[in-house]
């Protein structure tokens, strides 16, 4: 007999109403785990994409792909190296800067703080710290004015808003009559930036790099360049290109080295949670083999008619996989539809339970990113749907044995 007729006996079974309702109510829950198991698995890993994929985003937003600087720490010769690096034809855009530590003083509240120094103009062609502003503008940052941006959460942590002062104090003192005193300026709230990770918005200000160079005292230097390329995935060969064509003692680096632990972190986690994840999967794959082999005892009588009237082992052994495969089948497509779906619309759900309970699904204080992310991959849908559909079908294979074994006088003997 041709699959024809093995398929429809098969698919009869899945739709036909046992009077074993046990039986039936196996099938269901089988076919159930193996939806419920596809949608948490493309769920989770939409997640962890999304995490990578904002992480990576809001870490490009804030640090460049690549940086040069001087052994010294101080580069006297930032316009000729930044002539040097956009000569290189996979070099977008470069930009002097100065990095420092400061506190930040307002009445009572006090927090330290790094504060950078940068040309606006320059700056915002080399990293995205324009496009995440909340108030203000990058370019009220003009040379002279003693204007600074704070992050959302270092503004929260000094209660300051727009148009306050705030006080900068420098741990290099100068020397005075009564003793060395810490150097203290006055800055001016222009703009409050929020990029979405903690470590950036509680800790990292901004101020013109002409201030900054007044505030620590490098007249004609900077700390480094700050470079964008073409192709963020080989800034670190670019980068060297760079330093090698300067012909000096430079340090270099890049996002891929300055961040790379954050990245094989999730990659690894990303690993874990398929393996752990495509356990449950496999569970409840396997219980088809259990609701077969009660459904192969409950079709005895049916299975020795088939052998009476001509059915051969193997189009039994075929019949049994058809029906564990519909289940397989609709099971798995069903969690594919489900999890797509929430993956999709993941943000907008977590946005409408945090909102109408009033909760935080991630602390900023304690994760990098505050908001829960997702980012479906098609390649990953694809993955997950083979494997369950695999670990489904050779779930089949076992039952439909017992029951093309099955010899039609034993089935027989007590009806």
């Amino acid at each position: 007999m041709g699959w024809n007729f093995e398929f429809w006996v098969g698919s009869r079974y899945v739709r036909s109403r046992s009077d074993n309702s046990f039986v039936s109510l196996i099938s269901a829950i089988s076919m159930l785990g193996i939806a419920i198991a596809v949608t948490v698995l493309i769920v989770v890993m939409s997640v962890v994409n999304g995490f990578e994929r904002e992480l990576k985003d809001r870490l490009l937003a804030m640090t460049a792909h690549a940086t040069i600087e001087d052994v010294s720490g101080e580069l006297l010769e930032a316009e000729a190296l930044i002539d040097t690096a956009l000569r290189n034809p996979r070099v977008l855009a470069a930009a002097p800067y100065i990095d420092g530590q400061a506190l930040l003083v307002f009445e009572m509240q006090i927090s330290g703080v790094e504060l950078r120094g940068i040309d606006p103009q320059l700056e915002n062609e080399v990293s995205g710290i324009a496009s995440v502003m909340q108030e203000g503008a990058l370019t009220d940052l003009a040379a002279g004015e003693f204007n600074i941006v704070l992050g959302q959460e270092l503004a929260k942590t000094l209660q300051v808003g727009i148009s306050d002062k705030v006080t900068v104090t420098l741990a290099q003192g100068r020397v005075t009559p009564a003793g060395v005193l810490p150097r203290m300026k006055r800055f001016t709230v222009s703009g409050i930036y929020r990029v979405g990770m903690y470590e950036f918005d509680r800790r990292l200000a901004f101020i013109n790099i002409g201030d900054a160079q007044k505030l620590y005292r490098k007249a004609g230097s900077v700390t480094g360049v700050r470079l964008a390329v073409s192709d963020i995935y080989k800034a670190s060969e670019i980068v060297r290109e760079v330093a090698l064509e300067n012909g000096k003692l430079v340090l270099v680096d890049d996002w891929t080295r300055r961040h790379v632990n954050f990245f094989r972190s999730i990659q690894i986690t990303k690993s874990i949670l398929f393996v752990i994840l495509l356990m449950v999967i496999g569970v409840a794959a396997f219980n088809i083999v259990s609701t077969l082999v009660m459904v192969v005892k409950d079709k005895q009588s049916d299975i020795a008619i088939l052998r009476t009237v001509g059915a051969r082992p193997m189009s039994i052994l075929k019949i049994f996989i058809v029906q564990g495969s519909i289940v397989g089948i609709i099971g798995t497509l069903s969690g594919v539809a489900l999890g797509m779906l929430l993956a999709l619309n993941l943000e907008a759900i977590i946005g409408f339970f945090e909102s109408a309970f009033g909760i935080k699904f991630l602390a900023a204080d304690v994760y990098f990113i505050s908001d829960l992310p997702s980012d479906l991959h098609y390649g990953d849908v694809l993955r997950i749907a083979g494997i369950a559909l695999l670990l489904a079908l050779v779930s089949t294979v076992y039952p439909a044995w017992i029951a093309a074994k099955t010899a039609p006088a034993e089935a027989l003997r007590y009806d």
